[in-house]
This record gives C-alpha cells, sequence and structure tokens, in this order.
C-alpha cells in the first residue's frame, strides 16, 4: 500500500516596524484534489505572545505545536531558547523525527522556522515563509516592503499570501492572519 502524499500551505510571517504578523492559507490537498479550503493552520502560543504557523501533516504539527507550546512554558516565554531545546528533542528523539511538519515561530523581537530535522533558521530581514508556497510568498512579501515600506505588517502578509494563492495549487485565498 503507498501513501498518500499530503500536500498543502502557504505560512508567511513578517516582522517589519515593530509589528509582527504570521498568516497562512487554509487549503489541504491529497495527491491533486484539494479536500478542505477553510483549514487554519495558525495558533497564538504563550498567552498570546507568540504566532505559530505549520506546513506539512496536520497531526505531526498539532503534536509539534503541543511540545513546542510545552517548552515555551518552560523557558517562561522565552521564544530563542524554547526553540533550540525544541530543536535538541527534535533531533534526539525518534518518534519526533519521524513527525512531517515544519513550524514558522514569530514574536516581536525574533522570526524562526524549526525543521524537521531540528535545525533552527532565523532569517536576516524577519521574512520568512514555509510550505509549498512558501518562497513565493517570501519573495512576494520582500517586493512588497520594497515597493510599498509604508504598509503594515498584517497588510504586506495579506497582500503575498493573495499573490500566493494566485501562483502556487497547493495554496488558496482563504487566510488566516494574527497579528502581534
Amino acid at each position: 500500500m503507498t501513501s498518500v502524499r499530503i500536500r498543502s500551505t502557504t505560512i508567511l510571517v513578517v516582522r517589519y516596524r515593530e509589528q509582527t504578523a504570521l498568516g497562512g492559507d487554509g487549503q489541504v490537498t491529497m495527491g491533486d484534489t484539494a479536500v478542505k479550503h477553510g483549514a487554519v493552520k495558525i495558533r497564538r502560543l504563550a498567552g498570546g505572545g507568540v504566532l505559530s504557523g505549520f506546513a506539512g501533516s496536520a497531526s505531526d504539527a498539532i503534536a509539534l505545536f503541543e511540545r513546542f507550546e510545552g517548552k515555551l512554558e518552560e523557558y517562561h516565554g522565552n521564544l530563542m531558547r524554547a526553540a533550540v531545546e525544541m530543536g535538541k528533542d527534535w533531533r534526539t528523539d525518534r518518534i519526533l523525527r519521524r513527525l512531517e511538519a515544519m513550524l514558522a515561530v514569530a514574536d516581536n523581537k525574533t522570526t524562526l522556522i524549526l525543521s524537521g530535522t531540528g535545525d533552527i533558521i532565523e532569517p536576516d530581514d524577519g521574512v520568512i515563509g514555509i510550505g509549498s508556497g512558501g518562497a513565493i510568498a517570501t519573495a512576494a512579501a520582500r517586493g512588497i516592503l520594497s515597493l510599498e515600506p509604508d504598509l503594515s505588517a498584517e497588510e504586506i502578509v495579506r497582500r503575498a499570501l493573495m499573490l500566493t494563492a494566485d501562483l502556487c495549487i497547493y495554496s488558496n485565498n482563504s487566510i488566516s492572519i494574527e497579528a502581534l
């Protein structure tokens, strides 16, 4: 029996001018079929002070959200410390290593990608995208930032995700956004 690869999602974070916004599309795809259009793939963690979004398997992502939220509680909302400890666990725990998901996390000071290999990636400019449309959304956000620097982080995320929905077949325009 072959497994159906579940593909979906564009998650984008923009941290700009003391604002942080994270957004995601709502499409869930199995093979070449869109099976859900209004999924919410983003969450507030740490009492609302940390934004998080996932790409990959939903059940794996929920397990990661729960584990990461526990790390945030353990380290009193310190995003970087919680991410480092999560990365250590991800690399050494046999169950975590099998999870097929990535997290994008951000607060007002830090933006990170937590990958399935235990990597922790911090962008130079506070803009990151993950998922099948992540590269498109990142490029769109950076272009919007250079052309319209007076927009809010939330509006940049919205516009970039709408552009991505027009290009990435695994993304749609049913967008959810959270902002700090």
